[in-house]
């Protein structure tokens, strides 16, 4: 093993790949800490600990060499990369998603439901007259389906999206608890 420390080239290729998996645990370990996932986000945080403190260790060791210091920073810019891809992968949690439509249009609300959604509509206001509202709870899984599928049946729907904290009661809990 000393012999892989001290050939310079391979320090900063170990450097380099224990920061991108240190940051990846940290981004990982801070998603399952949003999403109240505390069992997952401790035992993530035992494994990241680890991989810190070696990644730091080898770095603090050799300071005086510049490139050991620039393959840290590298490595910590691509875990952040990998980390924003595995969230993407994951995808934990609901998201709600609004939508309005130009003309209210009954056949809308209707395709989603038979596609799963839960929905919820009513009749708005713009500036320009009646809207057709719609909110969507779906799981973050789902979320580019259901964007997919709006934009089918209406092109020109107006999409907005946003994380619930907590929800209680209807389709989706009973759809959870199952």
């Amino acid at each position: 093993m000393d012999w892989l420390l001290e050939n310079a080239l391979m320090m900063i290729v170990i450097i380099l790949v224990i920061n991108i998996v240190y940051v990846t645990l940290f981004t990982v370990r801070m998603i399952f800490t949003l999403k109240g996932q505390r069992m997952f986000a401790a035992g993530v945080s035992v494994i990241e600990v680890i991989v810190y403190i070696i990644g730091l260790g080898l770095v603090l060791e050799n300071l005086n060499r510049i490139e050991n210091l620039i393959a840290y920073a590298i490595g910590y810019g691509i875990g952040v990369l990998v980390g924003m891809k595995v969230e993407e992968k994951l995808a934990l949690g609901y998201i709600t998603v609004n939508v309005i439509t130009k003309e209210y249009e009954p056949d809308i609300p209707n395709a989603l439901r038979d596609k799963g959604y839960g929905v919820t509509n009513w009749i708005a206001y713009g500036r320009e007259g009646e809207r057709l509202m719609m909110e969507i709870l779906t799981s973050r899984k789902s979320e580019t389906l259901l964007y997919k599928t709006v934009k089918e049946l209406d092109p020109k729907a107006f999409i907005i999206s946003h994380e619930p904290k907590a929800f209680f009661g209807g389709f989706w809990v009973k759809k959870i608890r199952r």
